[in-house]
């Protein structure tokens, strides 16, 4: 009888086994990868075209022409669309992005072929009605002017904008004049330019039947490599600044900077660093902040590794009177990365915390699939996430404090306030 009064035995792993994927380019050249695994009888089929803000010719065309894919084809209007897919328990997730956007199709195997069929057609016959447009429109306008009550969305958005800029794809955001500028053109230009750019990503349980399907069905996608656009490389000038908003009685602090990407010999080393400074419930900035000083319910850390850039940046909401406090003890933080050894009970509490996070997320085919994603689209090689946990669990406090003293200089960073 097992005894619950006795903790199990810990086991500590450094394994991160992918599922191989099978690789399969179809006649007409779009890149599909298999990954099969599981037991339950569910399909995911992943598209991820080159159709990002980062594509864009007209501000605001990637973001509304993924949210009106499923709007209307040649022959049906969206609730038919909808219908059909309910009908077949199947679920559509459009993700428009920075960078791609994203079209995964969720389906039971043996309703796989009417589902599939509705999918081909919304991504060749789509025509974005004048009516649906003008619906969505109004909603996003809606949303952006309850956002703009909001400290936290309004420092995001300045945070963004002094770092990369406001003519830049990751510093621009879309505001009413742009939104109410779009037409139903801009989005049938942008769908025709970028949606001939993709690669396919199936996970799940494959059968033979659903596979051939799968490989019959896109072979028909016209396929036209897109360029990417280019964009002035931001300069860095760190600056320090404070938007009043009357009437609000928090403000909502970002302090971040452009970073080093996944492909840089110190991402590993910065990524635990960041995680030891605020990237958990157990970091420094969570007991200093929120523990120790109750200047705020929660502070947070985090690093966004773009495919054209990244940045680092820490939020938190605080009251008023104590924004200098803040500042000034997150500032100590970055001196105490730099300054002081990080002992090892707490080195190693963050590792396997770090560790044991990445390899948790493995609990299902389309996590996998979503891992070798990012190997794809950020062209990493194929051991990249085993390499990874090789490196944090035999980094040393030296390389620590050496990596902080590069990247986490206090005088470094952009320091936004709104409220």
């Amino acid at each position: 009888m097992l005894d619950r009064t006795v903790a199990p035995a810990f086991i500590r792993s450094t394994r991160f086994d992918l599922i191989q994927p099978e690789k399969i380019t179809l006649p007409n050249g779009v890149d599909t990868f298999f990954i099969s695994g599981g037991q339950q009888d569910v399909i995911k089929i992943e598209l991820i075209f080159n159709g990002g803000r980062w594509f864009e010719k007209i501000w605001g065309a990637a973001n509304f022409t993924g949210n009106l894919l499923l709007k209307g084809t040649r022959t049906k209007q969206s609730t038919e669309v909808a219908n059909i897919f309910d009908l077949y328990g199947a679920h559509v997730e459009i993700n428009p992005g920075l960078d791609v956007i994203s079209v995964s199709l969720y389906s039971l195997n043996k309703y796989l072929t009417p589902a599939l069929a509705l999918l081909q057609e919304v991504l060749t016959e789509s025509v974005f009605p004048e009516k649906e447009l003008e619906q969505a429109r109004s909603i996003y306008l809606q949303n952006l002017k309850v956002n703009q009550e909001k400290t936290s969305f309004l420092a995001s958005q300045q945070f963004r904008k002094q770092v990369f800029g406001d003519g830049h794809a990751y510093g621009k955001e879309l505001e009413a004049a742009d939104v109410n500028a779009l037409t139903r053109e801009a989005l049938v230009n942008h769908f025709e330019h970028c949606f001939g750019d993709v690669f396919i990503l199936v996970s799940g349980k494959i059968e033979a039947a659903g596979k051939d399907l799968i490989i019959n069905t896109f072979s028909t996608l016209p396929f036209n490599p897109v360029k990417s656009p280019s964009f002035a490389k931001p300069v860095d000038q760190p600056v320090r600044s404070l938007v009043e908003k009357e009437g609000s009685m928090q403000s909502s602090v970002r302090i971040g900077k452009r970073f080093i990407g996944r492909t840089h010999p110190d991402y590993v080393d910065v990524l635990l660093l960041n995680h030891i400074l605020g990237g958990y419930f157990g970091s420094r900035l969570m007991k200093n902040i929120r523990e120790d000083k109750g200047l705020s319910y929660g502070i947070y850390s985090s690093i966004h590794a773009l495919r054209n850039d990244s940045y680092v940046v820490i939020g938190a909401d605080v009251n008023k009177e104590n924004l200098d406090l803040t500042f000034d003890e997150i500032r100590k933080e970055f001196t105490r990365l730099r300054q002081e050894k990080i002992k090892d009970d707490e080195l190693d509490t963050a590792r396997n915390h770090f560790i044991g996070s990445l390899q948790a997320e493995l609990s299902t085919p389309f996590a996998h699939a979503d891992k070798i994603k990012n190997i794809l689209l950020y062209q990493l090689p194929d051991s990249y996430y085993q390499t990874m946990i090789h490196r944090l669990d035999t980094i040393h406090a030296e390389d620590l404090m050496q990596a902080a003293d590069q990247y986490f200089a206090a005088d470094s960073f952009y320091e936004i306030a709104v409220g």
